[in-house]
């Protein structure tokens, strides 16, 4: 193999009742990742990256998600002094979105890399990779949006130290509204503003909400979900970082969403429904709430992707 091309799909990660531990893919946006062998170098490079707001994005590869998730590959498997690499990212997601852009990047690129090598390893044994990948990004070592990225579904991590990972069940009729207004919020600075502590009264709370949610998806029961959506923890906090939150909130409760919050570090958010025509409709009086708001925002409606990255094309 030559060259391998992929689409990695953006994620909603904590998903309201799950922070850091709950994550699904979406069908739409995402980003494209081009891997191809070379003969010039061993180790690897970055020759592109491309797409809106990507000029501040570093191509040095230790400090870029792709290219760092590679190079941790390649050490794995000791080729990083036999096998040249190169790069080519394309962003066709918003960039400090909430959506997962910098997990999207790393899974992607390391699935590339080990279809192009001949598959030494499984799609899960890549996880490792992608989230030291992705801890470049935010300093964190976390799966919320790396692992639905890389598998496809809604999972579960159990434990990020140890990668514990569960694919959970998606409701058939499942869709998702997420809108990403036109706000620039960094993971790092969202992590900034979370305080250390939570009132036990207030764990209990999410914990039943959590542990609620798991079960609707178990038995498919829409109600329980809807009413399971209620993050007593870190909505709350992040919100004023979003201009017009609860009126966007509010429209898409109204309009028949069962649940809507903030997809991961914000400022998108989504709305869970239970229909495609619905999300369309949620989706929709979401863009209009923001507008009201002087907010200009794009709508990507979508079932749960149940594929995660997907190899685009290959050449021998």
């Amino acid at each position: 193999m030559q060259e391998v091309r992929v689409f990695a799909p953006a994620t909603v990660a904590n998903v309201a009742v799950g922070f850091d531990i709950l994550g699904f893919a979406i069908q739409r946006p995402g980003d494209e990742i081009v891997a191809r062998r070379s003969t010039a170098f061993a180790g690897v490079r970055i020759t592109a990256i491309t797409g809106t707001g990507t000029k501040s994005l570093p191509t040095e590869v230790e400090h870029n998600t792709a290219g760092m998730a590679v190079l941790r590959l390649l050490e794995h498997l000791g080729l990083q002094h036999e096998v040249g690499i190169e790069l080519e990212i394309h962003k066709k997601m918003p960039f400090g979105s909430g959506l997962g852009s910098s997990a999207a990047s790393a899974a992607g690129a390391t699935v590339a890399v080990n279809v192009l090598l001949g598959e030494p390893l499984t799609r899960e044994s890549l996880l490792y990779f992608t989230v030291l990948g992705e801890e470049v990004a935010d300093g964190s070592f976390h799966a919320d949006n790396v692992a639905p990225c890389l598998v496809g579904g809604i999972t579960l991590i159990r434990s990020n130290e140890s990668l514990d990972i569960h694919h959970l069940p998606v409701p058939p009729s499942l869709h998702v509204a997420v809108v990403h207004p036109e706000i620039e919020i960094l993971t790092r600075d969202a992590r900034a503003v979370l305080s250390d502590s939570v009132s036990l009264k207030t764990a209990i709370r999410q914990l039943g909400s959590l542990a609620s949610f798991i079960t609707a998806l178990y038995t498919n029961d829409l109600p329980l979900l809807s009413r399971s959506l209620q993050d007593h923890i870190i909505e709350p906090q992040r919100k004023t970082l979003i201009t017009g939150f609860d009126a966007v909130q509010a429209a898409a409760l109204e309009r028949g969403a069962l649940g809507c919050s903030i997809s991961g570090a914000g400022p998108s958010m989504f709305a869970l429904c239970d229909s495609g025509y619905l999300a369309q409709a949620v989706g929709q009086a979401m863009q209009a709430a923001f507008q009201q708001e002087g907010v200009d925002s794009q709508l990507y409606v979508s079932p749960i992707n149940q594929r995660g990255v997907e190899v685009l094309s290959t050449t021998e």
